[in-house]
């Protein structure tokens, strides 16, 4: 049973790499939210009473997995399955895990509806083709009594929620173009998040990406100097936007430039949307994020800020499929 609203929202934390990692900090700073659950590959950890980052992260990282917290961790193959069942109070689960292989996060979602879980899900997933996917659960996943929230971070997400907006000015939408730039000071710190970038450059493939040794990444990375840039990704921002009736996938592009050995961005993120107001002027709206918010602050928070919308759906008992360019994020406190 999803709480009624009156006190801290139960969140659980699927995926602690560095994003799952990141959303916990995000939500220390958080009243309307309690974060409870939490699972990675090898294990999962529950406290009703709330999960301390610090220890969590300090645990992950020195042994390599949140199993081996004392005294609620549990080592586990089967650990999102497993704490599911532990953790029947929690409301809502952010799915921080890496979408690989390609139909990695509709598998997850058929978990949660194999297992009758009732509650709200969210994704910052990447890819069209993974968005399509859970697209055919829609009906199954409306039946479940699940509201699953998906595309909800940065881009897909923040700037396609902003390109929704921007688009009412005018009659006609021309383009819509996504320009990111990313900064990070250490690779290993996201290494999920890289491979899945690595599998958007030309001459590779989401599977050879995944099949990469941590060596193999870093000699990729030697030979362009840590930095990728990326260009008309296939990036679930144009479904999206098509389906909320914004304008066709095809007018919408998704690159930009991600640096894996400097916290600097090496460029603004940005999207620009270009249309035709009804008095017949072609006009762009630009949004850039600013240079000092992190990939972390902007996929974490808006995130979190439409699992609490997703909370609200729930309660008036609306289920199904959602995306970050249909309902409005709601900000977290």
């Amino acid at each position: 049973m999803v709480n009624s609203g009156l006190s801290p929202i139960r969140i659980g934390i699927l995926g602690f790499g560095g994003l799952g990692q990141a959303a916990t900090r995000v939500l220390a700073g958080k009243q309307q939210m309690q974060w409870v659950a939490v699972a990675d590959q090898k294990g999962y950890a529950y406290d009703a009473q709330g999960l301390n980052p610090n220890r969590c992260i300090e645990v992950y990282q020195s042994q390599g997995s949140i199993g081996y917290l004392e005294p609620n961790g549990v080592l586990s193959h089967q650990s999102i399955e497993e704490l599911v069942k532990t953790a029947p109070n929690v409301d809502g689960y952010f799915l921080a895990l890496p979408n690989l292989p390609n139909d990695f996060m509709a598998s997850v979602a058929k978990t949660f509806i194999r297992l009758g879980w009732k509650g709200v899900l969210v994704d910052a997933i990447k890819r069209t083709s993974a968005v399509e996917l859970l697209l055919d659960l829609k009906e199954e996943l409306q039946a479940a009594g699940i509201t699953y929230m998906s595309g909800c971070g940065a881009t897909p997400g923040l700037l396609t929620a902003a390109a929704a907006l921007a688009a009412q000015s005018y009659t006609e939408i021309h383009s819509v173009k996504i320009t990111f730039g990313v900064g990070i000071a250490n690779w290993e710190a996201y290494r999920a998040t890289i491979r899945e970038d690595i599998g958007h450059l030309p001459g590779y493939t989401i599977e050879q990406a995944r099949a990469m040794s941590d060596g193999e990444v870093e000699a990729l990375l030697d030979k362009t100097n840590g930095l990728l840039t990326l260009e008309n990704m296939e990036h679930a921002d144009d479904i999206m936007l098509e389906l909320a009736g914004i304008c066709s996938r095809d007018r919408v592009t998704v690159g930009g430039i991600v640096d894996t050995r400097n916290p600097k961005k090496p460029l603004s993120t940005n999207v620009q949307v270009t249309g035709r107001t009804f008095e017949g002027k072609i006009s762009t709206h630009t949004f850039t994020l600013g240079d000092e918010t992190s990939m972390a602050a902007n996929v974490c928070g808006p995130a979190f800020g439409y699992l609490k919308a997703g909370i609200q759906l729930h309660h008036r008992g609306i289920h199904g499929l959602f995306t970050a360019a249909e309902i409005m994020p709601q900000f977290v406190r």
